[in-house]
């Protein structure tokens, strides 16, 4: 097995760092660009930048916020929302970005796939299938944060994308997403069983033993974490002074019960010791 990597996922709205529950509901965390630095100093892998609400506006705003970092971050940069043509993918990856993370768009005409992998290469395109589990058992993919029901089941759509050309695949159970229950481990079991490509797990984490799970059980070749990262953070961040969006729960110092405060750092420790290997890298100067 490779080592197995950690990429912490940052949920933007406006200039904001945000977390909800199931894709909702967002709350204000800080200043993205903060939590990126300092998650960068711990180790992360990768970064992944999520415009959250540019399915409403048809446009992707995170081009300051992907340059600087570029410029001060030297980590794979991955970034997904409102990413509708291959000049949008040209962009972003202009911009600083080193991969492109693509839904709405794909769902909507899968040859944008095919085309931006034969453009950028496969390694630079990543499919993001945000999946939620149906009363009788089956998994279809939504979009728009888990809002537009496609139709599409999903297992056969992780195929499709791999045959047109996309390099990685990020899962997410809209399900559990912000839960801090655990990933849905059958989910990923069914789609890193269907695709050959790397498949990075997301949507569930509340401690170490999830992700371990989600490697061990799932077979994910990679993590995107959340919560359990934002929440021990923001209790030590200086962004506390947001001027615009719901910054109550930052101020109230709570985090959701089940989600367990831990540094890039604790987990990457917790999964050496259980066997499994990780990049151990650290970027601090």
């Amino acid at each position: 097995m490779n080592a197995i990597r950690i990429i912490p996922r940052l949920d933007i709205k406006g200039p904001n760092l945000v977390k909800g529950i199931h894709l909702e509901g967002l709350r204000v965390l800080g200043k993205p660009e903060e939590f990126a630095k300092h998650y960068y100093e711990q180790g992360a892998d990768e970064l992944m930048y999520m415009d959250v609400v540019a399915s409403l506006y048809g446009r992707n705003s995170l081009f300051d916020i992907i340059s600087r970092t570029a410029k001060e971050l030297f980590i794979p940069l991955t970034v997904g929302g409102g990413l509708r043509t291959i000049d949008d993918i040209k962009n972003v990856l202009r911009a600083g970005a080193d991969k492109v993370s693509l839904n709405t768009a794909a769902i909507k005409d899968p040859q944008i796939i095919r085309q931006a992998s034969l453009k950028f290469g496969c390694s630079t395109i990543v499919v993001a299938i945000e999946v939620i589990r149906q009363g009788d058992g089956r998994y279809f993919a939504f979009t728009d944060n888990g809002r537009e029901d496609t139709g599409i089941e999903a297992i056969s759509w992780a195929r499709q994308a791999e045959e047109l050309g996309a390099g990685e695949i990020v899962l997410t159970s809209v399900d559990r997403e912000g839960t801090g229950t655990g990933f849905d481990i059958e989910l990923i079991k069914k789609i890193t069983e269907a695709v050959s490509v790397p498949v990075i797990a997301h949507g569930g984490a509340g401690n170490p033993a999830h992700i371990a799970a989600a490697i061990r059980e799932g077979g994910a070749s990679a993590v995107a974490v959340a919560s359990t990262l934002h929440y021990g953070y923001a209790a030590t961040a200086t962004a506390r002074d947001q001027t615009e969006g719901n910054t109550e729960f930052l101020k109230s110092g709570r985090t959701f019960s089940k989600i367990e405060p831990h540094s890039i750092r604790e987990i990457k420790e917790y999964l050496a010791n259980n066997s499994i290997d990780t990049r151990i890298t650290d970027h601090t100067f």
